[in-house]
């Protein structure tokens, strides 16, 4: 996409591309997302960037109007698999903050000079430009919701101390922090109308935030929540009245997340001038603003810590694939002959990912050659047995909710022959664990997909399906054909394809770089076709008879 392009977007205020790069105008100072509202700009005082750190390392702040640090993050960090990518996906999950730019580098394999330059060039900013840009948007979420003094927002954000906090929010967003707070307690309540300094938003108890994540229009989350609670670890995870809930273990400490539909574009109110209530729910967006042309999700957080705020909202994106373009995807993948009409049946596809791989992985594992129902029992026992009880101040109403799934460490030490598993599988369990523990299987953000999954298939006892769903869920790589998954083979078989595995293989390379979706398209549409027989069975696959590798001799459909 070249400039010219990019100003054809601006001017027709396409919100396809808000968060995919942002436009600068030199006669005002501020940049923007490229469906602002605002008068478009001449050609010639605009400039381009991919980032937002980018805009404002170059000296342009945040436009009042548009809010364009809230946008929904580029589809292009999950794509690509090279060291910006990874540095990128890194950056986001609260690396540099960690443990600083050494320890960013050292986990790309890069000296920090040579990442530096590397992404400089790539997304116009360095590691500690992109960093604070997350810190920023971090700090005002704690802001703008909560009632936290300001030195602890400054620490919980990351920032290194009170002045930097201070400089950093003021240079961002061309406000005080108090000044902040005080237009955000004028948009807390559910009704739009001022809220008395300090108070809690409507709904949301202490320790909890209450944010707003939004994604890229069009999108079927009922159907992904059912999805995730399909498949929800007793526990750990629960599915009810259209709410998702469940545990997840952060770099401080635990924390409960709670997931379901907000607001979409044309239920919300537009974005308007600043200082104006933007939403009658009581809650801020993260990662993009309504504004946009999207709707978002309702996301309510229970953090041990608020410093793994920007952790854990990188997780819950991931989760639901919010970052994702459906409309690139529908591009890509509609005019196939095969695909094309699938993807027409369920507009807004997306391939939910997981907010832990390494349990993801321990899933994948349990429900090999297993009902989804059984992989849910045998995962539900695991949990019981070595998971970490919720601590009480964290429970979610209802008390379905009572602990985090174990971590490999300390399942890498149980004894695998307790779980009413195949002694087999059970040691293959033990040795994905043991690896993962060992660090040489790394799972992390910025993981090398090819390395890990080369890994895994290196394993006794994982076979290929296993690592490819891994890195499709776990790594959130889009780019992933089950060829030898059994429902994705019957779902071509039923729309006249022969669907040997080397034959679904050579069809999907025209899939590519969205081979992730066509799994759930296939999937879908193999569901459909039972709905419409009215022979729906809880359990797609019927394992009998199916052959994989001498790794896995039963390949399945996802369970995990």
């Amino acid at each position: 996409m070249d400039d010219d392009q990019r100003y054809r977007a601006v001017h027709s205020r396409d919100a396809r591309f808000d968060g995919v790069f942002y436009t600068a105008v030199r006669t005002t100072g501020i940049y923007c997302r490229p469906s602002c509202p605002a008068v478009t700009p001449k050609r010639v005082n605009v400039r381009f960037f991919p980032t937002a750190a980018a805009a404002q390392e170059s000296g342009f702040r945040a436009c009042k109007r548009c809010r364009p640090d809230l946008t929904p993050g580029s589809p292009e960090w999950n794509l690509r698999a090279d060291v910006v990518g990874r540095a990128m996906r890194l950056i986001q999950d609260g690396a540099v903050d960690r443990g600083g730019v050494s320890a960013l580098a050292s986990a790309v394999g890069y000296s920090e000079r040579q990442l530096n330059r590397l992404l400089s060039a790539e997304v116009g900013a360095g590691p500690l430009a992109l960093a604070r840009t997350e810190r920023a948007q971090t700090a005002r979420v704690l802001v703008e919701t909560t009632d936290m003094p300001m030195a602890d927002v400054a620490f919980a954000a990351g920032f290194a101390s009170v002045r930097q906090f201070n400089e950093t929010m003021r240079a961002v967003f061309d406000r005080s922090p108090s000044e902040m707070r005080t237009m955000g307690s004028g948009r807390g309540s559910a009704s739009g109308g001022p809220r008395a300094a300090g108070a809690r938003p409507e709904g949301t108890e202490p320790g909890t935030v209450t944010l707003r994540l939004p994604y890229r229009e069009p999108i079927d989350l009922a159907q992904m929540l059912r999805f995730l609670g399909d498949r929800a670890v007793p526990g750990v995870e629960e599915y009810r009245d259209g709410v998702y809930r469940r545990t997840l273990m952060l770099a401080h400490g635990p924390a409960v997340v709670e997931l379901s539909e907000g607001a979409r574009a044309g239920r919300t109110r537009r974005a308007g001038a600043a200082g104006s209530p933007r939403s009658t729910e009581s809650a801020h967006s993260v990662g993009g603003a309504s504004a946009g042309g999207g709707g978002h999700v309702l996301c309510r957080l229970r953090l041990s810590e608020a410093r793994d705020l920007t952790s854990a909202v990188r997780r819950c994106r991931r989760l639901l694939d919010l970052d994702a373009d459906p409309r690139a995807v529908a591009e890509a993948l509609g005019g196939d002959p095969l695909l094309g009409p699938m993807v027409a049946a369920h507009p807004g596809l997306r391939s939910p990912g997981h907010v832990d791989p390494a349990e993801l992985a321990v899933r994948a594992v349990l429900g090999q050659q297993v009902s989804v129902r059984a992989a849910r029992t045998l995962a539900g026992r695991l949990v019981e047995r070595f998971g970490e009880p919720l601590a009480p101040g964290l429970e979610a109403p209802g008390g379905g909710l009572t602990h985090v799934f174990p971590s490999p460490d300390v399942l890498a030490a149980a004894d695998p022959t307790g779980f009413s598993i195949p002694v087999a599988r059970g040691r293959a369990l033990a040795g994905l664990c043991e690896a993962i523990a060992s660090g040489w299987i790394d799972l992390g953000p910025g993981c090398d997909r090819d390395e890990v999954e080369r890994r895994l298939v290196e394993l006794r006892g994982i076979g290929p399906w296993t690592a490819g769903y891994v890195r499709m869920r776990g790594l959130g790589d889009p780019d992933v054909f089950l060829h030898g998954d059994l429902g994705v083979r019957m779902a071509l078989e039923a729309a006249g394809m022969r669907a040997t595995p080397a034959a679904a293989a050579r069809e999907a390379r025209a899939w590519s770089p969205w081979r992730s979706y066509a799994n759930h398209a296939l999937w879908a549409s193999l569901a459909d076709r039972e709905r419409e027989s009215g022979a729906v069975r809880e359990d797609v696959v019927a394992r009998k008879g199916v052959r994989g590798g001498s790794k896995e001799r039963q390949e399945r459909k996802e369970s995990a």
